[in-house]
């Protein structure tokens, strides 16, 4: 069998080429990728001829194959993020063997702009895609959505051949009905919901259904039901942070209320919501099942102890995502390591780490604070 080595050069003004070589049984002969190089530009540049001496060391041997290639192999050279100032000489040098190509086209045909149901907090394509992949989210799965809003990160999960589940508090929302947040639509169509939106592309095999639910009190049987649970709880910006109750105090004792009543909204605390997330994940999810979540933050005020833990969780990664000069939000992904037991549900009331958690219960006011400051200080600059 033959083998395979390929030369591409980069924009000259960037001073870059990708070198790709691949062989059958990782092997080649040095004068043959040297008589390929020669193809781009007519002659070698000093750096090519250097890298091609330093390759000399590898052990391939064999004949090139231009069209059926087994094996690809990349030398890069790093010029660092400024295209206007570029250095003498790279700052590293990269090789090795190519595995698989992204998949970034995903963002484009998947864009919040050319889906049937979009609402005010959709989430991008990009970031539940990223979200999907921090779940490890693979085929037959079944990921849930305690927060499921427009479906945003159900058409993610279920793109990754996931079975696909939510709820939600809000009615209107789930059932598409009421205004539209597109700009030239006054009102919802009669087929705008999470279940068209899985239809567009092709997935309505993997919706399961979605549920008018309240978060804070779950109607799930106790037990294990899910692979991952990947979610984008309100933060009280663009949607508020609400659970179901009763403004008077309920007798001890009565759960259930008659058929006809609709129990009121109450105010949803950040800091109450993170305690359930992390109970429900860690009551509901399997060993080894991931809860993948975004955590507002006050940038000044933060530090690593404001991230909820739970005695069956264990922190896998934590990423920054800027949402202004003074908030952000952090992709918090953590794995069940542990068989949730009844006493875990009171863990943090034995932990200092459950008092800061009260910080998130101030972040809508705190964001909007930095926002009247920006506004102020604009117009007295305006005024000077």
């Amino acid at each position: 069998m033959r083998t395979v080595a390929v030369a591409m050069a980069l924009p000259c003004s960037l001073n870059r080429y990708l070198l790709l070589m691949a062989q059958e049984h990782l092997e080649f002969r040095l004068p043959e990728i040297k008589s390929l190089l020669s193809l781009f530009g007519g002659q070698f540049t000093n750096n090519q001829e250097t890298y091609g001496k330093a390759l000399e060391f590898l052990p391939f041997e064999g004949r090139v194959n231009l069209k059926e290639p087994q094996h690809v192999f990349s030398l890069l050279e790093d010029y660092g993020l400024d295209p206007n100032c570029i250095p003498e000489n790279p700052h590293n040098i990269y090789f090795g063997r190519w595995i698989a190509d992204g998949q970034r086209e995903l963002i484009e045909s998947y864009s919040v702009k050319k889906r049937h149901f979009i609402g005010n907090t959709s989430m991008d394509a990009g970031l539940s895609f990223i979200m999907a992949n921090h779940g490890k989210v693979k085929e037959n799965d079944i990921v849930f959505d305690p927060f499921v809003g427009t479906g945003g990160l159900l058409v993610a999960s279920a793109h990754f051949g996931a079975y696909v589940y939510g709820t939600d508090i809000d009615y209107n929302t789930l059932h598409g009905l009421g205004k539209a947040s597109r700009k030239n639509q006054k009102w919802r169509g009669p087929d705008e919901n999470i279940r068209a939106n899985l239809r567009q592309y092709g997935l309505e095999k993997h919706y399961l259904d979605v549920l008018v639910s309240d978060a804070s009190k779950p109607a799930w049987r106790k037990g294990t039901h899910f692979d991952a649970i990947i979610t984008d709880p309100p933060y009280g910006i663009r949607e508020s942070t609400r659970r179901t109750g009763s403004q008077k105090e309920i007798p001890k004792g009565i759960e259930k209320c008659p058929e006809s009543h609709v129990p009121v909204s109450l105010s949803y605390h950040l800091s109450d919501m993170f305690l359930d997330l992390l109970n429900f994940a860690a009551e509901t999810l399997i060993l080894g099942g991931r809860l993948v979540y975004w955590l507002p933050v006050y940038t000044p005020e933060y530090t690593e102890e404001l991230v909820p833990w739970h005695p069956c969780l264990r922190l896998i990664s934590n990423c920054e995502q800027k949402l202004s000069s003074h908030t952000a939000r952090r992709l918090i992904t953590m794995e069940k390591v542990k068989t949730f037991e009844n006493r875990d549900q009171y863990s943090h009331l034995l932990s200092d780490q459950s008092l800061p958690y009260q910080g998130h219960n101030s972040f809508r006011e705190k964001y909007f604070s930095g926002i009247t400051k920006r506004i102020a200080k604009e117009e007295k600059s305006s005024q000077e």
